[in-house]
Formats: structure tokens, sequence, C-alpha cells
């Protein structure tokens, strides 16, 4: 609209959507309004401007203006029999995008502490984790996996001595129950019985101080192997495994101070006392702080103890530090118990970037393991947990990884082992690998029924039902783009559903009425125009599963 909108104004809120009511058009936009505002123009006004350019395109059949300014088009029957063609030539590309070229994106997710076995508590992160990982790519993005181990501090100690219990059991001596504060699981027995086959009694009676650091470095390497392993099950790996311990050893907190100092966003100070009654042994003692409060926060942070050891904190602000260094973007994927230090790192990652670079924290919340409706108890502590390999074998990685991504990050969500399997259109996993094993049994029965399938068919004999499904998978595209930049990897599954669904409609409208059917030999070239359509609906199937991780079903009872 030339002379109406100045280039470069901000799209922000600018939205081309599927109307709800069909009888609205196929596509329906907010441009005009959104515009509107920005040029201080009436936005029906520019809506009938808008609408009049749209109607000239070849694509387009009819458009219409309502409301205040909504832009309603309906497009060509060709157009949308062109939109299948293409997602018959791109495959397994259609729906990339390259809006993320050009920028990397570092995506930090599972990040357990390395004290045992991966269990439920840990597989939502990571599933979300790895989806947007591949959400991201698919979207043009360069990205980086990353893994941070927390093998510092108090709980990989405690580890250390849980382990020398076990150590000293192998060697024969008996203990009893596990003391009281250590982790009693048995998934620490192989690693004591290591132990003892490399040391023998050297540590047996030895002081502490003589075996924590060399038991704590082989306990933690142990833990990794076993989750690496666990996370393999789940078809996820890792670019970067990278070390909380080693990061100190770098001094990479200091150098992180002292670029804060420089700019006067850590200094010396007194922290407030706490809310509530004070302790009598609070007392006010100068530590270095760092200025969240500038970047939004209610409080300066400190980033060292009173004994100059470092703050979770403090170490955490240098961990990003180092990985805004090769990366234009980051990601933080927590469990929901973080959401209290959210606003923290946050703001560290503002300052430590200097505005530039795009930070965002997604907080999964935490999964109910069911059996039969009943809560499993999960305790890692007290060694009685279900671990996430136990899950896996007993119901499939896809399933798992498929159910991980049927609700939005931050809503809490059950996990019922009867459920999750059961072959019902309301279980989301069934409905849309169902879905898929019937398009792939179309082939077979083209042939007993003696259809080929030879040239390109007439696509123009599709009808309008058919079409309507074309325009539920061509909105892929568009899921894919806006799935990436929300940040949001359920929201393929939730398109995966919906199309499923449709695509179960237009099949069983052929049980009625055997004219509907996909596979009609009374019709050759019909049936050859429905393959067509089922085939396509199939690709985009696969490449919504792709994108979660999970592989399709070719071949299931009811299909």
């Amino acid at each position: 609209m030339a002379g109406d909108v100045p280039a470069g104004l901000d799209r922000a809120g600018l939205t081309v959507e599927r109307p709800h009511d069909p009888a609205h058009g196929d596509l329906s936009t907010n441009a005009a309004m959104v515009l509107a505002k920005l040029t201080g123009t009436h936005p029906r006004q520019l809506a009938e401007k808008l609408a009049g350019r749209l109607a000239m395109l070849e694509d387009v059949a009819d458009v219409a203006v309502a409301g205040p300014g909504f832009v309603n088009i309906r497009l060509t029957d060709q157009a949308w029999q062109n939109e299948l063609a293409v997602i018959a030539d791109q495959k397994d590309r259609y729906g990339m995008s390259p809006v993320g070229a050009g920028k990397t994106v570092n995506i930090e997710f599972v990040s357990a502490n390395p004290t045992g076995p991966m269990h439920m508590g840990h597989c939502r992160g990571a599933v979300v984790g790895d989806a947007l990982a591949n959400l991201l790519a698919f979207t043009g993005h360069r990205v980086i996996r990353e893994y941070y181990i927390n093998d510092a501090g108090g709980q990989v100690d405690i580890l250390a001595r849980s382990a020398h219990q076990r150590y000293r059991e192998a060697l024969g001596e008996s203990l009893g129950e596990i003391a009281e504060g250590l982790y009693p699981g048995d998934y620490l027995k192989p690693v004591g019985e290591a132990l003892a086959a490399d040391f023998g009694g050297r540590y047996a009676d030895a002081p502490e101080t003589d075996w924590l650091a060399i038991f704590r470095a082989r306990t933690v390497a142990a833990m990794m192997e076993t989750i690496r392993e666990d996370l393999a099950l789940l078809g996820i790996s890792h670019d970067r495994f990278a070390s909380e311990a080693d990061l100190v050893a770098a001094g990479k907190p200091d150098d992180a101070e002292a670029w804060l100092r420089e700019r006067d966003l850590v200094y010396d100070g007194v922290l407030e006392p706490p809310k509530g009654e004070v302790s009598k042994d609070w007392e006010p003692i100068a530590l270095p702080l760092f200025r969240s409060t500038k970047f939004g926060d209610d409080q300066d942070r400190p980033i060292r103890k009173p004994d100059g050891s470092w703050t979770y904190f403090g170490v955490d602000l240098a961990y990003h530090f180092e990985k805004a260094r090769d990366a234009d973007e980051l990601i933080d994927i927590w469990g929901a118990d973080h959401a209290g230090t959210v606003m923290r790192i946050v703001a560290a990652a503002e300052a430590l970037t200097e505005g530039r670079k795009r930070f965002d924290v997604k907080l999964v919340q935490i999964v109910r393991l069911l059996r039969a409706g009943e809560p499993v108890k999960m305790s890692k502590r007290a060694g009685n947990f279900v671990t996430l390999a136990d899950v896996i074998r007993e119901v499939g990685k896809d399933v798992v990884r498929f159910m991980m991504l049927t609700r939005k990050a931050e809503a809490s969500m059950d996990f019922d082992f009867a459920t999750v399997v059961e072959a019902s259109k309301d279980n989301p996993v069934f409905y849309v690998q169902y879905a898929h094993a019937r398009i792939c049994s179309l082939a077979s029965r083209a042939a007993e029924a003696g259809i080929e399938l030879g040239d390109p068919p007439d696509l123009a004999l599709l009808d309008g039902p058919s079409l309507t499904l074309v325009k539920r998978a061509a909105e892929f595209p568009r899921i894919v783009e806006a799935a990436a930049a929300a940040r949001e990897p359920h929201r393929i599954a939730f398109f995966l559903e919906g199309l499923a669904a449709e695509f179960h409609a237009l099949w069983n409208t052929g049980n009625a009425d055997p004219t509907r059917r996909f596979a009609y030999p009374e019709n050759l070239p019909v049936s050859r125009a429905r393959l067509f359509l089922a085939a396509a609906i199939g690709q985009v199937i696969r490449n919504g599963l792709a994108l979660m991780g999970v592989e399709p079903t070719h071949e299931m009872e009811r299909a």
C-alpha cells in the first residue's frame, strides 16, 4: 500500500490466521488495525485499501472487510491444489523456514544433578528442550544443545560419601542401613564394586581427606555415563557438557565479576535483613553484590558467601557469560522449582550481554506419575524412585516423548501408564499414529483394488471436504515458525492432533458412503487424487513427529 504505510514499521502483533468460523474465509488478518494504530490512520479505511490490493492477486478468490478492520480472505481451489503439490515436492523439507538463518542458539536443558539415574522428574524438561532444539534447527538456527553438570558443592560430596559406603560393602563389610543423609539407592552398588576392584582396601579406613576428591570425580563420571545412557533411550544427545567444577577452577566467576565491576554492576555492600522476624544470629556483612535491581529484580544479589566462596548465583552468572560468547540467543529449560531464581538470572543475562542477546527461561512443571489412577511416589534420596529407563521400557520412547508435549510446559500434567497406551481417540499418541498407519495402509488397499498411481493426478477432482483437509495441513509452516518464535514445541503436538482429527473424519465418511473412500476403484481419477492427498497428509504428520522426536507408526491392528 504505497503511500499509506511507511516502510520499516514494527509489525509485532500483526497476524495472519485461519478464522475459527470457515464461513469467514480461509485466512484472516488484523494487519489494517495494527498498521493503522502505528500510522494514525483509520483502520477500516486502511482495511478497504488492503482488501483491494489483495483482490488483485491470482490466488485470491474473495476478500471482505469485517468488524473494525479485519480482512478476511478466501483463496482459490487452485491455490490449495498447488500447496498440495508443494508438500509432495518438498517432502521432509515441507515446513522448513529460514527465519533463524545466521543465528546461533544455545539451549541448555536437563542439567540434572549427577547424583543418580534419570527419573520422570527430569523427563519432561529433557523432551521439551530436545523438541525445541529440533524446532529451532528446522527454522534455520544453528543449535547448541548443552548440559550443565552441577559437579561442585555439597550434593556431590554427599554422593562421594555414599559411594564410599558402597565401596566398603563391596569389600565385605556389613554396614547395615545406609547412614542418614546419604543416597541409599542400589544404583551406587556397581560404583562401589568398581572402586573396590581398582583400589582394594586402600581407602576403607582412610581419612576422608584422602579419598573424597577421588571418589567424587569417579562417582560423578559414573553417574554422568548413566545419565547419557538414559537420555539415549529417550533419543537425546547433547553437543556440550559444561562442568561447574571446571568453570570455577578456570577462574571464570572471577572474570565475570571483574567485567561487571568495570561497569559498576557489582559493588561491595550489605544486604537488607531478611523480612519478618530476624534471627538473633543475623549480622550485617559486606558482600560483593550484583546490581540486579537495575534490571527489574527486587533486590541486589550476592555473588559470594561470607567465607569468600561463590554463591550458586555467582557461578551461574559466570556460566551464562561463557555461553553467550558463541551464541546469539540463550535458552534455559528449568524445573518449576527454580521459579524464584528466574528474575535474577534474567537480570544477569541482560547485564552480561548488554541487552543485545535474547534470553529465555522456560519453566517446566512437574509430571505426576500414575498407575491405574494411583500416584506413584518418587524419592531420589529414598532410592525408590521410578527411573526414566523403567518407564521407557514399559511404554516406549515415542509414547513418552509425545505425551510430554501434549500440554504447555508451564502446566502440570499426569502420566498414567494405562491411558498413554490406550487405543482410543482420547489418547493423542494413538490418534495421531493411527492416522499415519491408516495412510500407510492405503498403498496395499489401492493395489488390491487395482488402482495404479502412475502420472501426477488431476487435483482439480478434489472436492470441498478434501480441500478442507489440505487447508489444515497447509497451516504447518506457520505453526512451525510460531512455535519456534514462542519457544513452545507443544504447538506441534496440538497441530498434529487437529490434523489427525480432520483426516479421520474424512476417512470415516467412506464408512457410510463408499464413493467417499480414498481408494474407490469405480472412479480411478478421483481415487488417484485422493491417494495423492493422503500421501501428502502422511508427509506432514511425519514432519511434525520428527520435530517431536517421535518415530511414525506404519502399521496398527485397527489400521
